[in-house]
């Protein structure tokens, strides 16, 4: 990363709030990470306690992305960063949002989980939930430690991964579609397992939007909205 131009006491002290930024929005993805596994074990057994404590602890998750936030906007304030610097506090902030927006997802998985063990489940196994879980759960593993060590090829292998998370789930929505189709009595269990799905789907989609924030800041390129071959392009080594 650049160094910005400081006296040595004032850089010391800039760094030291940029790290525990960092930090501390790490911390939080790994509250958010555990939200995520927590959900879809709770959805798989029809844990009904584990789903509420899912639901119960989105709020730390929201309160944490306000107080962090609230530490980026100081450090821009205070310090008016440039550069390298600046891209690090951005992505930090930007990332918070995604991390906030997978802790409301993982709750609406715990609360579709409750919903299905409230109807007794239904006479398939969950499969897809478990397959698309684990899959968008190594994503969000790996967003993180992307960002954690600036490893923009990791970055890019997420949202490589986000491709075949689209296609499983595309898979899976057809095949619950025809289960439906051929027991009627299922539609209202099958949907909660549909709506999982689909809240799956776009934790993957947070995932690969923390890694184009990854590439942002190690590269310094916008890969917001260009496809994967540009964006391989864009990132070194």
């Amino acid at each position: 990363m650049e160094k910005d131009i400081h006296s040595h006491h004032i850089s010391q002290q800039f760094n030291a709030e940029l790290d525990e930024a960092k930090t501390r929005m790490l911390e939080m993805g790994g509250l958010v990470e555990k939200q995520v596994r927590d959900a879809i074990s709770a959805f798989m057994n029809l844990d009904s306690g584990l789903a509420e404590e899912v639901a119960q602890r989105d709020n730390k998750v929201n309160d944490l992305e306000v107080e962090i936030d609230e530490e980026c906007t100081l450090i821009l304030a205070r310090r008016q960063p440039a550069a390298s610097d600046l891209r690090l506090v951005l992505a930090i902030s930007k990332t918070l949002n995604d991390l906030e927006r997978m802790g409301d997802e993982a709750t609406k998985i715990a609360k579709h989980s409750i919903a299905l063990a409230n109807e007794g489940g239904v006479s398939r196994s969950y499969l897809e939930i478990r397959h698309i879980g684990d899959h968008v759960g190594s994503m969000v593993r790996d967003a993180l430690d992307a960002f954690a060590r600036f490893d923009s090829p990791l970055a890019l292998r997420v949202a490589q991964e986000d491709n075949a998370v689209d296609m499983e789930y595309g898979t899976a929505m057809r095949s619950l579609v025809t289960y439906m189709i051929e027991d009627p009595r299922s539609i209202g269990s099958v949907l909660n397992i549909m709506w999982s799905l689909r809240s799956l789907e776009r934790i993957g989609d947070h995932a690969r939007n923390i890694a184009e924030h990854v590439i942002y800041l190690v590269e310094g390129k916008d890969v917001r909205h260009v496809g994967l071959k540009e964006m391989e392009a864009e990132v070194k080594g």
